[in-house]
């Protein structure tokens, strides 16, 4: 839907993202990147293009050898981006580091073995699955030791939702996962719904 320069995208009456409100999608980035300091070379995943604020995060933090996989299962989503959508996404998505896959993330992730520094997934409003029931099983504990394997040593899982989900967060620590949990505005400076975003490690073993 579009209201003048505001765009939303929508799931029936659910708002799923909101061009006003990218606080926290950009923070998806954020928080996944923080501790790899200045590595030029970082391979990233990225589950979910929606309206290019978290791809245009990440480019901006990463490095000329960075190499950047986005995952879009839903054409129309990518059709948007190269349409309506295009001044949002600032030229990201011809930059020479992304590679654009009309693909489920879970097919990228389930081949890979210790080829990902980092897997971002905002596929969808959180661990609940809202829009695709299939997504539940990047979230079920089969996903999460699939994600695990799929990143290299020192790699980091980040995951966007809506809202709290404290048996989400138990079942990344029963999988190995070291976790934390961090609570961000939809919108910045201080505004907007609060999102919760997920940065996992896989520990020892």
């Amino acid at each position: 839907m579009r209201r003048g320069a505001e765009f939303s995208i929508m799931s029936g009456a659910v708002e799923l993202m909101n061009s006003r409100l990218s606080g926290s999608e950009k923070a998806l980035a954020t928080l996944a990147f923080r501790g790899f300091g200045d590595r030029p070379d970082l391979q990233v995943l990225i589950g979910g293009l929606g309206m290019g604020f978290t791809l245009r995060a990440a480019l901006a933090q990463l490095g000329p050898r960075a190499r950047v996989a986005v995952a879009e299962l839903v054409p129309a989503v990518i059709g948007w981006a190269h349409g309506p959508l295009l001044g949002l996404f600032a030229g990201s998505l011809t930059d020479p580091r992304v590679t654009l896959h009309e693909a489920d993330v879970a097919h990228l992730i389930a081949p890979a073995r210790s080829r990902y520094d980092a897997i971002l997934l905002d596929v969808d409003n959180g661990p609940g699955g809202l829009n695709r029931a299939a997504n539940d099983g990047l979230y079920a504990a089969d996903g999460l030791r699939a994600a695990a394997r799929a990143l290299a040593p020192g790699g980091v899982l980040a995951v966007w939702s809506a809202g709290p989900n404290a048996e989400f967060a138990r079942r990344l620590h029963r999988t190995g996962f070291r976790v934390d949990e961090a609570r961000v505005r939809a919108n910045r400076p201080g505004r907007g719904a609060r999102h919760v975003i997920w940065v996992a490690s896989p520990g020892p073993g």
